[in-house]
């Protein structure tokens, strides 16, 4: 439901005239949903607001895949529920309707610039793996303590304001299904690609930086130490 306080910002305020706070408002807002969310129930939940992320945090070995599924039904049922909210609030305004996208995700004729099947799929696999890199590396426990929301919200807020105008950014399953259930047609035509490509953009960032990043075996120096 949380990813909704921001899409809020995209169908409420970014196009509000002139007063509307854009592309870089609407990528604030997420970054700042995030952060604070984080800072609210990551010590109840872990803060998996996103199906990729927990996906990613599976296969880095950070997240049991028995506690999957039912964090993935919490994480789509929680954003079609605050869609629904959203919606209600939109329609209190003369001549809303669901023809502007209810800021769906979508490429080619729907991104928002005009991008390619193509380069939509490679946006939204690269920027999830960089997202989700960032959370493996804020959240190791060699990481300075209590600063992972911080770098979590701001590597968010970064990378929908580079993916924005090329599919309305997702990297967030839940967060694209919400929308499409409201818009349906071509919004439910082109949901699956961001289900696989947010997941395998997390898969393959759980796998590098289990390869790349694990901690280091301790020296006999160290071992003697302790």
């Amino acid at each position: 439901m949380s990813g909704s306080w921001a899409r809020g910002a995209a169908v409420l305020a970014a196009a509000y005239p002139g007063l509307g706070i854009g592309f870089a408002g609407v990528a604030l807002a997420f970054g700042l949903t995030v952060l604070t969310m984080a800072f609210a129930i990551g010590h109840i939940s872990g803060c998996h607001l996103n199906p990729a992320v927990t996906v990613g945090l599976v296969v880095g070995k950070r997240f049991r895949i028995a506690e999957l599924p039912a964090y993935v039904i919490a994480q789509v049922l929680g954003g079609i529920a605050g869609s629904g909210l959203l919606y209600t609030i939109a329609m209190g305004k003369a001549g809303f309707d669901l023809t502007g996208g209810f800021a769906s995700n979508g490429y080619g004729v729907h991104s928002p610039g005009g991008y390619s099947l193509a380069a939509c799929l490679t946006t939204e696999v690269v920027l999830t793996f960089m997202f989700l890199m960032i959370i493996l590396g804020a959240t190791d426990t060699r990481a300075p303590k209590g600063f992972a929301p911080i770098a979590i919200g701001l590597g968010l807020t970064l990378i929908h304001l580079i993916g924005i105008p090329v599919t309305n950014l997702s990297v967030n399953p839940a967060r694209s299904t919400a929308p499409a259930v409201f818009v349906g047609g071509w919004a439910l035509e082109q949901l699956w690609l961001f289900w696989v490509a947010p997941i395998i953009g997390a898969a393959i960032a759980g796998v590098v930086y289990s390869v790349f990043a694990t901690e280091p075996e301790p020296s006999v120096r160290d071992k003697m130490a302790a």
